[in-house]
């Protein structure tokens, strides 16, 4: 061995050694910083509102429900050697022996946290629903086009309806700004396009009282859509923490589902060991300074409070923000996914990357395995350079799913393998509808 190849070799080996060491000291003093914020926001919230908002700091506090394992473990199975050691016994139990008052839970079911914004674009969806069974989500609409058809019965009869999902920290701005205005003329007659906001994002309901797990947002889906436009069948296209939730819905409703498509699926491999969704939050949030967006994702899904800190100064003053950017970029109006960015609450954000993302690891085998038996068309789209969803989860799917369409797009990313070629994607699309019907 030459010694430039062994200085090479040595330097790497520290460079390595250094960041692992560097990163385990910084998140060290994140997990007692995260003990810290606990004990702070439980007065914030007390002094605020009259009574601290409920975390999964302490496994007392959680378990609100779990039927059919809803809630991911990840919320209450993230290890902080502070908390471990008993840092909030006391506070907690402090507080508890100083409880006064009465809080009236129906107003701060309909209301906003403190920490939350109350701009008047974040809290319409309020004015529109006052209790739960009138809530619905945002929906937008493409009606097909029916000039040259001249409105037939027939073709009115060949219409067939497709539902937009999309991912995480997203709207349905992300399908409307990109599919929508690309479809083809031909298909624009024979398709109606539902682009929907998921629950707690765009503008959605965002309710205090979710846990926004899997059921929350499928039956949501199922309520604002399925049976409020009576929908016969359909086709469902989906991105990233999108994928999971046309999964779930699709295996529940197999035969009326025409085709699925995933782009950019983050289905990872079941853990052997059991703990699926622990396994899940590792590999989607390792915690490493570097790169930048890793470390960036780290806080966010690892730090429930320090997110919220986050939550607070970046999206609760979105509009100061905004303003800024505009004034710096000389543009009077932000990209969406910009704008998208702050469109949820930390409530929303929070419970949607673990209860979903995470906490339907260990279900993905048996959506898949249902939607074998049914027959339903699978096609998955996923970029080579995917950092977020790697290609390897749609490799996986096509273990389980032998009969599924994987195309894997060269120098693409988690978002760039749909914005970089919308119409080329658009058209994909279009290819898969047009395939499932002639399978029928």
């Amino acid at each position: 061995m030459s010694p430039g190849t062994f200085s090479g070799k040595w330097a790497r080996k520290f460079t390595t050694n250094f960041h692992t060491c560097l990163s385990f000291i910084v998140f060290l003093w994140l997990d007692f910083v995260e003990v810290i914020l606990c004990v702070i926001f439980r007065y914030l919230d007390k002094f605020f509102e009259g009574k601290a908002s409920a975390c999964q700091c302490l496994r007392s506090n959680y378990g609100i429900r779990n039927e059919e394992n809803e809630v991911s473990e990840t919320l209450h199975g993230r290890k902080n050697i502070f908390r471990e050691m008993g840092f909030l016994r006391f506070p907690r139990k402090w507080d508890d022996s100083k409880k006064t008052g009465i809080v009236d839970h129906e107003v701060m079911k309909n209301s906003h946290r403190w920490s939350d914004c109350g701009c008047e674009s974040c809290v319409s969806w309020m004015n529109n629903c006052v209790q739960d069974d009138e809530q619905k989500l945002h929906v937008q609409i493409k009606e097909p086009l029916q000039e040259g058809i001249e409105g037939s019965r027939e073709s009115t009869a060949a219409i067939e309806n497709v539902i937009f999902l999309h991912g995480f920290l997203s709207s349905s701005s992300f399908w409307t700004e990109t599919v929508f205005p690309n479809l083809s003329d031909h298909q624009s007659n024979n398709y109606r396009l539902f682009a929907v906001d998921l629950l707690g994002f765009g503008r959605s309901p965002k309710p205090r009282d979710k846990l926004y797990t899997l059921r929350d947002h499928f039956e949501m889906i199922e309520k604002s859509v399925i049976s409020q436009f009576d929908l016969k069948s359909f086709h469902l296209v989906a991105h990233s923490m999108g994928c999971i939730i046309a999964l779930a819905l699709a295996a529940k409703h197999p035969n009326i589902v025409r085709s699925i498509t995933l782009v950019a699926p983050p289905c990872f491999p079941d853990s052997r060991d059991g703990a699926a969704s622990l396994a899940v939050l590792k590999r989607v949030a390792e915690k490493r300074l570097w790169p930048l967006p890793t470390f960036g994702t780290a806080i966010m899904s690892w730090y429930e409070h320090l997110g919220r800190c986050l939550c607070f100064f970046i999206c609760r003053h979105h509009r100061t923000w905004e303003n800024i950017l505009k004034l710096l970029t000389q543009r009077r109006e932000l990209h969406f996914l910009i704008m998208d960015l702050t469109k949820h609450t930390h409530q929303s954000a929070w419970h949607s990357m673990h209860n979903v993302i995470c906490g339907a690891a260990g279900h993905i085998d048996g959506y898949l395995e249902t939607l074998v038996k049914s027959g339903v068309k699978v096609c998955v789209i996923h970029g080579d350079r995917d950092q977020t969803a790697p290609v390897e989860c749609s490799h996986y799917i096509k273990t389980k799913v032998p009969d599924a369409d994987i195309n894997i797009i060269s120098k693409a990313g988690h978002k760039t393998v749909i914005f970089r070629r919308t119409k080329e994607f658009t058209r994909s699309l279009e290819r898969v509808w047009a395939s499932s019907a002639a399978r029928l």
